[in-house]
């Protein structure tokens, strides 16, 4: 079973290079984050003639988390536990950040897509959030290891986790991707027993996963590694590859990120 996790930064306006990825990869699960689209607005019936079945937690104008598999998928999940109170305001977490499903096959496995908050500018609610947001998914998380199944939960962390996983570590020392208390967050996470797929493969630095719009950044490789796949212990035993398809953020109106695939032997 292949994987994906790519934020398409609009799913509508770049839906003819989201669709040739797809058509070229064919991955048997995706999980796609700023969607920034309301759930009517997705283009399902796309996906849907390639053969996905679809599911979508969507947000206006922000945010927004679809997952899509060619296997049936059950006991979805639409939002984070948690969310009362839990928003960057102080109120309910209104955010279409999480999206998780168990995907039926000969061996199911359960599939978290996410989209972690930012949490900039450091010092303010919204780093506040983030770190919530972390805590909240590190309940949750621990919760699924209970039950013991192959679990993969993957998206745009919004972390850099070590100074090896970005070029340029410098330039990231004031953002809240690279902050103590982010990359601590993200450190707890794998040590409830969650292992970073990259990591268990390869590990080698240079993995970029994102490179920004602006100063070049992708054609000078000024990159960063935040969209991770965590699996459980009963997924990582299975797990044979993992690919970075970078080439995308080369392609026509590309997003910012690219698409990061897994393979288990299920």
């Amino acid at each position: 079973m292949r994987i994906a996790t790519w934020n398409v930064n609009s799913i509508n306006a770049r839906l003819p290079t989201v669709l040739q990825w797809f058509e070229e990869a064919a991955p048997d699960v995706a999980c796609l984050q700023e969607i920034k689209c309301v759930d009517e607005k997705f283009p399902r019936e796309a996906f849907e003639r390639l053969g996905y079945n679809v599911e979508t937690h969507g947000q206006k104008s922000y945010n927004g988390v679809a997952l899509l598999s060619k296997s049936p998928m059950e006991d979805v999940r639409k939002g984070l536990p948690g969310a009362d109170g839990a928003g960057a305001d102080g109120e309910a977490d209104d955010h279409a950040r999480y999206i998780e499903a168990l995907i039926s096959g000969p061996r199911p496995v359960r599939v978290g897509g996410l989209y972690l908050p930012n949490g900039n500018p450091v010092g303010t609610a919204k780093f506040t959030y983030k770190l919530d947001w972390m805590a909240r998914l590190n309940a949750h998380a621990r919760a699924l290891l209970a039950f013991e199944e192959p679990l993969v939960l993957c998206g745009d962390y919004n972390v850099i986790p070590e100074p090896e996983d970005a070029d340029k570590p410098e330039g990231w020392l004031d953002d809240a991707l690279f902050q103590p208390e982010s990359r601590g967050a993200f450190r707890a996470l794998k040590n409830l027993g969650l292992t970073d797929a990259y990591m268990q493969m390869n590990g080698a630095p240079g993995g970029y996963t994102f490179w920004d719009y602006q100063a070049g950044a992708w054609p000078r490789n000024h990159g960063i590694r935040i969209d991770h796949h965590l699996l459980s212990a009963q997924a990582a035993d299975r797990l044979t590859g993992v690919e970075i398809c970078r080439d995308v953020r080369g392609w026509e109106k590309p997003s910012d990120h690219v698409p990061v695939v897994v393979t288990l032997d299920l």
